[in-house]
């Protein structure tokens, strides 16, 4: 019977049934990445002359190299425009990327600090 053992061992290990592969979902390689949206700003595009037009004088400008930066401030809040020139450097530098926050640094709508530097005027 000892040596009957293993090879029943083995004949009742045939007969189990294997378990079920869970079938692995198809990963589509076509899919384009997500494309991260960040809030526009009303003022991209602008020119300094234009950003002085709307916004009034600013508190702060800071020249580096051909760009610069243009620091508006009200009691509401501070907006920060920085400025580059087009890609070929020859032109009007405009704004391409800006910035607001509340005057103790924590983050603030942009368009509601536009709004408020525009009705501090």
């Amino acid at each position: 019977m000892r040596r009957l053992a293993p090879a029943l061992t083995l004949f009742v290990a045939a007969c189990a049934t294997a378990p079920e592969e869970t079938p692995v979902p198809q990963v589509s390689t076509n899919i384009p990445a997500p494309v991260i949206q960040r809030p526009s700003s009303a003022i991209v595009g602008l020119t300094a002359a234009e950003l002085v037009s709307r916004l009034g004088n600013p508190q702060l400008q800071v020249r580096e190299g051909s760009s610069l930066k243009l620091q508006f401030r009200s009691s509401y809040c501070v907006l920060d425009a920085y400025l580059y020139p087009p890609g070929s450097g020859q032109g009007l530098t405009r704004v391409t990327y800006s910035d607001a926050r509340l005057p103790s640094g924590a983050d603030v709508d942009q368009a509601a600090c536009i709004s408020a530097l525009q009705s501090a005027r």
